[in-house]
C-alpha cells in the first residue's frame, strides 16, 4: 500500500504533507512524501521563511519517483498546495504520465486555493487546477467555497451542491468531497463534510468548534487516501476520515493550542 503525496512541507505545523504524511503512516500505508515547498510555518504566522519549490527541482524530483517505479507501486495518488505556476504545470505532467502508466491509479486531488472568500494562490495555478488537475481526478476533496469556484456555481442547499459537483465533472465521472459545508438545512452548530457520488449525496455532521487550526484539509485528505489505499469504499473512507479529524479538533481544543495535536492519531476501525 502506497501513497505518493505532493503537498507543501513545513518545518514548524501540520499542514500539507507535514500534516498528511504521518497520518496515512499511522494508517498502516507508506507514503513518498514530495514537496512543493519548504517552509518554516504556514504562510499566516507573522513570518516566514523558505520558499516554493522551483520548477526544475519539483520536475527532477518527479522524474525520480518514476525511475523507482513507484508509480507502478502506488494505489493513491495525491495533490495539494501546488505553490507555483510553474510548479502547477509540472505536477500537471506528472499525473498526465502517471495515469497513463498506472490505469489502476487512484488520483485524488486537493484543489488548494482559499478559504472564507478569499484567493491565496495565482491565477496560473487555478488554470491548471480547473482546466487539467481537475478533469482528470477521480476524487476531488474542495471545501464550499473551492468547489463554487472551481464549478462556477453558488452553493446555498444540497441541489446547488449537486449542481455545482455535476458542472465540475462535466461529461466524465468525478466524486467529491466538499468540506467545511454549512448549507440551509445544516443543523445549528455543526459543519458538514458531504460526499457526492453519482449525484447521491452523504453528508456528515459534526459539532462546529471554536477553533480553525491550520491543516485540517490536508488532514482529511491524507486520511481518505490512506482508507482508500488500505481498499476501503469512499462513502467508509470518508466517514471514518472526519472521524479522525473530529478527534483530533477536540483533542487540540482542550490543550489550547494553535496547531493540530495529532500524536498519537487516533486511528479509528472500519
Amino acid at each position: 500500500m502506497l501513497v505518493i503525496s505532493i503537498q507543501s512541507q513545513v518545518v514548524h505545523g501540520h499542514v500539507g504533507n507535514s500534516a498528511a504524511a504521518y497520518a496515512m503512516q499511522a494508517e498502516g500505508v507508506n507514503v513518498a512524501a514530495v514537496p512543493t515547498t519548504l517552509l518554516s510555518n504556514h504562510p499566516r504566522y507573522p513570518t516566514l521563511r523558505g520558499r516554493v519549490l522551483d520548477a526544475e527541482l519539483m520536475a527532477d524530483l518527479l522524474r525520480g519517483v518514476e525511475e523507482r517505479d513507484l508509480v507502478d507501486e502506488a494505489a493513491v495518488l495525491v495533490t495539494g498546495y501546488l505553490g507555483s505556476p510553474e510548479n502547477a504545470a509540472v505536477i500537471a505532467d506528472f499525473v498526465e504520465r502517471a495515469l497513463t502508466r498506472n490505469s489502476k491509479l487512484v488520483y485524488l486531488c486537493d484543489p488548494v486555493i482559499g478559504d472564507d472568500g478569499r484567493i491565496y494562490v495565482a491565477d496560473g495555478i487555478m488554470d491548471v487546477l480547473r482546466h487539467r488537475l481537475s478533469p482528470a481526478a477521480s476524487l476531488i476533496t474542495p471545501n464550499q467555497f473551492e468547489l463554487e469556484l472551481l464549478s462556477g456555481c453558488k452553493i446555498a442547499d444540497a441541489q446547488g451542491l449537486r449542481a455545482a459537483c455535476a458542472a465540475l465533472a462535466g461529461q466524465g465521472r468525478i466524486d467529491v468531497v466538499a468540506t467545511g459545508c454549512t448549507l440551509t438545512d445544516t443543523p445549528q452548530g455543526q459543519v458538514e463534510t458531504i460526499l457526492c457520488a453519482d449525484g447521491q449525496l452523504s453528508r456528515f455532521a459534526t459539532p462546529r468548534l471554536p477553533i480553525r487550526p491550520y491543516g485540517t484539509g490536508d488532514l482529511l485528505t491524507g486520511l481518505i487516501a490512506a482508507h482508500l489505499a488500505k481498499g476501503a469504499a469512499i462513502e467508509a473512507a470518508v466517514r471514518l476520515g472526519v472521524e479522525t479529524i473530529f478527534a483530533v479538533l477536540v483533542r487540540t481544543q482542550e490543550a489550547g493550542t494553535a496547531e493540530m495535536r495529532l500524536v498519537p492519531l487516533p486511528v479509528r476501525g472500519a
